[in-house]
């Protein structure tokens, strides 16, 4: 049943999205709360679909706190993606450039408030992501960083881009990290795993500290449950 259970899920999630990108916009001309309420929605949908369709459930253990931080989260997978919007309160997202490029589903994205990346831009793209980080900021809004860059396979702990240094300098915020293990049920092929999602939100880190250390800090509140699940193995 699990793989007609993950055919359907892809087939009713992208339909749906298909209606949500239309409805975003519908509401346009109303202003961003209609937007955002719109996509908010659409990720309220993708958790519907996740939790029934495909029996995947979240254990979250602490809460992101509201307003300007850094959030920092480990990326195994895709579903994290779209739930960040659930966790966190109307964040900023930081994504690859080519995401805010797919016909309509870009143009939705970026009016609701995202960081496109050119990946191979150099520092034109970590002063463009910066400029955008501080418009997030004056709007009282957090910024959501994926620190190591793209999906990362369960049991791999890669350093993390220099995006997030350059960002939390810039900024001047606390991170707030965020530590998952969605890649045990969800991986690149269609076939979902049912199980339980644990997300690990980590303590506060202050602004201010040196490079080294904020990364060091980071990296292991990230992959607190990949060290967890090593020492029970």
């Amino acid at each position: 049943m699990q793989p007609l259970r993950s055919a359907l899920f892809v087939l009713l999630f992208y339909l749906g999205t298909l209606l949500y990108v239309l409805g975003v916009f519908a509401v346009s001309p109303f202003g961003t709360r209609p937007v955002r309420a719109v996509v908010h929605g659409w990720s309220s949908y993708h958790h519907l679909l996740v939790h029934h369709l495909l029996g995947i459930r979240w254990h979250i253990e602490g809460t992101i706190p509201s307003g300007p931080y850094l959030i920092a989260i480990k990326h195994q997978a895709m579903v994290e993606t779209v739930e960040c919007l659930r966790l966190a309160d109307t964040p900023v997202v930081v994504m690859k450039r080519e995401l805010t490029e797919i016909p309509l589903f870009g143009w939705v994205a970026l009016r609701y408030g995202v960081i496109g990346v050119h990946r191979e831009a150099g520092a034109s793209a970590l002063r463009e992501m910066m400029a955008l980080g501080r418009k997030a900021v004056a709007e009282g809004r957090p910024v959501l960083i994926f620190p190591e860059g793209t999906r990362v396979p369960v049991g791999e702990r890669p350093e993390l881009k220099p995006g997030f240094a350059g960002l939390y300098r810039a900024l001047g915020l606390p991170v707030v990290p965020v530590a998952l293990d969605s890649g045990r049920l969800w991986g690149r092929s269609l076939l979902k795993r049912r199980g339980t999602i644990h997300v690990r939100v980590g303590e506060v880190i202050p602004p201010g500290l040196k490079r080294a250390e904020v990364e060091a800090r980071v990296h292991a509140a990230i992959n607190a449950l990949e060290s967890a699940s090593q020492a029970s193995a």
